[in-house]
């Protein structure tokens, strides 16, 4: 058997919100996705319903999916 290594560094995940349409959603979705514990950055873009997340280790889904319900809108999954 091989030893397995650990790679440390960001993770980046893209997710699809659904009902974004203009900067202060993009403001929305990025806010409370940001306070989820280990998130660095988060760059939400409108026009093409994309998120992309940088965090410390990957995040739990539903946990990306509550702040996105919490700013008003609905996480399709991952891009």
């Amino acid at each position: 058997m091989t030893a397995q290594t650990h790679t440390t560094g960001p993770v980046t995940t893209v997710y699809k919100v659904t009902g974004m349409s203009c900067g202060h959603c993009e403001g929305s979705v990025s806010g409370e996705i940001s306070q989820i514990p280990g998130v660095s950055s988060v760059k939400a873009v409108a026009s093409t319903g994309e998120v992309t997340v940088v965090s410390e280790a990957p995040l739990d889904e539903e946990a990306v999916r509550a702040a996105v319900d919490e700013a008003g809108f609905e996480l399709a999954g991952q891009a």
